[in-house]
């Protein structure tokens, strides 16, 4: 901050007044303006930036400390000397409390006014170069508070707008498996809607089971694609009308396993892959194609693998031309409880069959 070195002297007293300008402007250097009155003060003080504010105390049309009161109001960081025609040890305390620099009084020291004098000015430029810093700091917290918000609201945009592609892009690879999917299941006449159908009854099972939205979803994603492995096996195999050889069997079984490398690349589905991967393994751990057992088995595959039993069963498939009706299916389902099947899910499956 730029020091102007002007002072204004409030002081009626006019000998007094003048003693003071002239060595306040001689040994100083100071630009003094002289007021004998507090309005007169008060006015000049609105008008100018002044360093430091020298008054008497008790100026004859300002009642005692009023003065310096009413100073500190229009600016809390004067500056202020208060001088006294008598030595009142009481009034520094109280001026000091009122934000006064120093008191001085007759008979005047000018070694030590020129000091005070000195020492009070560059108070005031540090108090005011405070400030200028602090407004300066709120000034750009401001500005800071302002871009953060307008940041804010671009990465939500841009958040929302990721999420719209992540998802745009997820129902494209949805579609496109799901078609893959139904091109398989239309490679044999037979198993036409076969998964459409496990993809029905498992979520039923499911909603029996009292699983969560969220669960449910993913059991019938991966319904619908539980067969996609099977696009590595010939429709020599698939559609073959007879018992298939130990070899050709093997070749059924690794179906779960291909579908689920197949999906892995989509890490969104890797729910989904589970269950596709163990759809086929038994409770008794006597399935494929890991031998996996018991609740070591996702729940999820095991309600597939229950939903795509019943369907292969009460639908033509070419090794079976005549299906088996819904009670002989409701049969055989019960006599493999335990065993192929989770009974708790038995359970569940034959409250819910009727409505199938």
């Amino acid at each position: 901050m730029t020091v102007n070195n002007r002072i204004l002297l409030a002081i009626d007293n006019e000998e007094v007044s003048r003693y003071l300008m002239e060595q306040l402007i001689i040994d100083g250097g100071y630009s003094i303006d002289p007021q004998n009155t507090a309005v007169g003060a008060i006015e000049s003080f609105k008008g100018n930036n002044f360093d430091l504010v020298i008054s008497k105390f008790g100026l004859p049309d300002c009642e005692g400390l009023k003065f310096i009161k009413d100073l500190k109001a229009l600016d809390p960081d004067c500056v202020i000397l208060l001088y006294s025609e008598q030595n009142r040890p009481e009034l520094l305390e109280q001026s000091s409390r009122l934000g006064v620099y120093e008191v001085f009084s007759r008979p005047i020291n000018l070694e030590r006014l020129l000091f005070v004098t000195r020492k009070a000015i560059e108070l005031r430029v540090t108090l005011v170069s405070q400030h200028r810093v602090v407004s300066i700091l709120k000034e750009q917290n401001s500005s800071l508070q302002k871009q953060n918000i307008l940041l804010a609201k671009r990465i939500e945009e841009s958040t929302r707008n990721l999420a719209r592609l992540y998802e745009d892009l997820r129902s494209t690879y949805m579609r496109t498996i799901r078609a893959l999917a139904q091109a398989i299941d239309a490679r044999d006449h037979y198993t036409h809607s076969h998964s459409e159908n496990v993809s029905k009854y498992a979520v039923m099972i499911a909603q029996e089971m009292r699983l969560t939205v969220k669960e449910i979803e993913i059991i019938r994603e991966a319904a619908e694609l539980h067969d996609l492995g099977k696009i590595g096996i010939s429709d020599s195999i698939l559609t073959k009308p007879g018992s298939l050889t130990p070899e050709e069997w093997e070749h059924i079984k690794r179906h779960p396993q291909t579908g689920a490398q197949i999906l892995e690349p989509l890490t969104f589905l890797s729910d989904v892959i589970e269950l596709v991967r163990q759809h086929h393994e038994h409770f008794d751990g006597r399935g494929y194609p890991a031998g996996k057992s018991g609740e070591s088995i996702l729940l999820g595959a095991r309600i597939l693998h229950l939903a795509d039993a019943y369907d292969s069963m009460v639908t033509a498939r070419s090794y079976r031309m005549i299906p088996l009706t819904k009670d002989e299916a409701i049969s055989e389902i019960e006599k493999n409880s335990g065993t192929q099947f989770d009974p708790q899910l038995v359970k569940a499956f034959l409250r819910i069959v009727h409505e199938l």
